[in-house]
Formats: C-alpha cells, structure tokens, sequence
C-alpha cells in the first residue's frame, strides 16, 4: 500500500531540516555532479594599484611566475588586496580548489601545492603571503618598494 502524502510530507521536512541545519537542499541529491553546482568566487579584490605594484606584475607575468589560490582563503585575498585591482589583471592567478571559477586542480595537485597562497617563481615554491617587496627581490626585480 502507498501513502503518497505521508512521502510528500517526510520530503518536505527533510529539506526543512536541512534548511535550518545550514545545508543545501542540493547536497542532498545524489544525482547532481559538481560541475552542476554554481561555481564560487572569492571575495573581489577593491584596492587600487600602485604604479609600482603593476610594474611588478608585468614582470611576474614576464618570468612566468604563478600564484596558486584557493577562493576561500583569506590569505589569498590578502596578497590580491596588497597588488590591487589592476595589477591582480596582469598576475597569472592559479585556483586550485574545484569549487573555484576556472579550477586548475589538477596542477596544483601536480606541483604539490601544500598552502595558499603559494608563489612559484622561477621554478621554486615560495609558499604564505609575501610583501610585494619580498616578491621584487625573489623574483629579482629592481624597485623602489
């Protein structure tokens, strides 16, 4: 015997619970894929860029630096605050978590990204927030930070 209603209702408080227990209705679906779910951006960088702070991205750009981030990582969002807006465009900027807007997991797993944010510059890891000073002398830039 069925009970229609009895199974309508038990659904309707399942995604009541899980309303207010904090968890989308959408985990609970086994038949979503991840790529179903909406992607997910960090936090927008607002600061402006320095003359300088640019000047420096461009020649991170031109010696094939990379920085390695996750969307979520308040770190990152620093180190993309401390280059502003502009200079953040002219960055090679690498998110690693599948969750993030145009993931590249795999590389990260590939090049054993262990913290975020992570530089490589010059073929060498340089893991944590860096001052863009810190990043001008590693990547042998010469400045007036």
């Amino acid at each position: 015997m069925k009970f229609p209603l009895a199974s309508t209702t038990l659904a309707s408080v399942g995604i009541a619970i899980a309303n207010i227990a904090g968890i989308s209705a959408l985990s609970l679906s086994p038949n979503l894929t991840p790529m179903a779910i909406a992607q997910q951006a960090g936090e927008p960088v607002t600061t402006t860029s320095s003359p300088d702070a640019i000047d420096l991205a461009k020649h991170l750009r031109k010696i094939g630096a990379k920085l390695y981030t996750v969307f979520w990582c308040p770190h990152c969002h620093n180190q993309k605050e401390r280059f502003g807006k502009e200079a953040l465009d002219e960055l090679e900027v690498i998110e690693c978590d599948e969750r993030g807007v145009n993931p590249q997991t795999q590389l990260c797993i590939d090049k054993r990204i262990r913290g975020y944010p992570t530089w490589e510059i010059n073929g060498k890891l340089y893991p944590g927030d860096r001052s863009l000073k810190g990043l001008a002398e590693i990547s042998k830039y010469r400045s007036q930070f």
